[in-house]
C-alpha cells in the first residue's frame, strides 16, 4: 500500500505501456460505478488498475487514536474496493494507494506517472454536484494525464446500442483525437465528430467515422482540457452530460 509522492516525471514524460489507470475510489455506489469503467479501461489496454483512497481528519486537531480509528475504516474501504476488482476482472493487476490528505491533490500527484485517471461523479442534485466538483473538477482541470469523469444511468461501459465515442472539439487538437480513435478502437465502436477527418480516418480504416450531430446517444464524449478551460465548458459537461466525459490534453 503506497503512501508516498511520486516524483514530478522530467521534461517530454510521455506515457509507457505500464503506466496504471488510477481510479479514485471512496466506496460509494457512483465510484463503484467508476470502477466498471476503469476495470474495463485496464483490460481493454491490458494496463494494471491503481485504486486510490484518500482520508482526513475533518475535525481539526484529533487524538491519534480517533485518527488510527479513521485511517482503519478507510482501509477497509480501499480493501472492499481493491477485493471487488480482483474478482471481477479478467487477469488485471490491481494495486491500491492510501492517502491521509485531500483526494483532489493525491489523484493529481498519480496523474505524473499514470496512463489515465478514472474518477465517478457524484449525481444530478445541487449538493452532489458541488462534492463531484470539489473532486472531478479539480482532477480534469489539473492532470497530467486523460481524464474519465464516469456518470449517466445504469451499468457502464456496457450498454445494450452502445453510442459512438463523440468529439465536442470543432477543432481538436492531435492528442484529443488520438484518444478518440484509440477509444473508438478499443471498444469497436463509430467516432463522431462535426468536421471532416479523412486525414486520421486513412491512418484508421477500421473506424467508422459519422458526423456529429449534437443528438447521439455516446459512450463517451471527449473534450480538450485547454477548450474547455477556455471556454468554460468542463463544468456544463461534468454536470449534465449522459454519459462519462473525457478530459484530454
Amino acid at each position: 500500500m503506497t503512501t508516498g509522492t511520486p516524483h514530478r516525471p522530467p521534461a517530454g514524460w510521455e506515457a509507457t505501456a505500464m503506466n496504471p489507470i488510477v481510479l479514485g475510489y471512496d466506496g460509494s455506489d457512483f465510484s463503484v460505478q467508476a470502477l466498471d469503467w476503469a476495470l474495463d479501461e485496464a483490460e481493454l489496454r491490458k494496463l494494471p488498475l491503481t485504486l486510490a483512497h484518500a482520508w482526513q481528519w475533518p475535525y481539526g486537531k484529533a487524538e491519534e487514536d480517533a485518527k488510527a480509528h479513521l485511517r482503519k475504516a478507510a482501509e477497509h474501504v480501499l480493501w472492499h474496493g481493491a477485493d471487488c476488482a480482483r474478482h471481477t476482472s479478467s487477469g488485471v493487476d490491481v494495486s491500491t494507494d492510501l492517502h491521509e490528505g485531500p483526494a483532489a491533490e493525491r489523484l493529481v500527484e498519480l496523474s505524473h506517472d499514470a496512463a489515465l485517471v478514472v474518477v465517478g461523479s457524484r449525481g444530478l442534485s445541487t449538493l452532489s454536484r458541488a462534492v463531484m466538483g470539489s473532486v472531478a473538477r479539480h482532477v480534469a482541470a489539473h492532470a497530467y494525464c486523460p481524464v474519465i469523469v464516469v456518470r449517466g444511468p445504469g451499468p457502464l461501459p456496457a450498454a445494450t446500442n452502445p453510442g459512438p465515442i463523440v468529439v465536442i472539439d470543432r477543432e481538436a487538437d492531435s492528442s484529443v483525437l488520438e484518444f478518440a480513435f484509440e477509444e473508438a478502437i478499443l471498444r469497436r465502436l463509430p467516432l463522431a465528430h462535426s468536421t471532416d477527418l479523412a486525414a486520421w480516418v486513412a491512418r484508421h480504416p477500421g473506424v467508422r467515422v459519422q458526423r456529429a450531430t449534437g443528438h447521439e446517444a455516446a459512450t463517451l464524449m471527449i473534450v480538450s482540457r485547454k477548450r474547455a478551460a477556455r471556454a468554460g465548458i468542463a463544468g456544463s459537461l461534468l454536470q449534465h452530460a449522459p454519459c462519462p466525459v473525457a478530459v484530454v490534453g
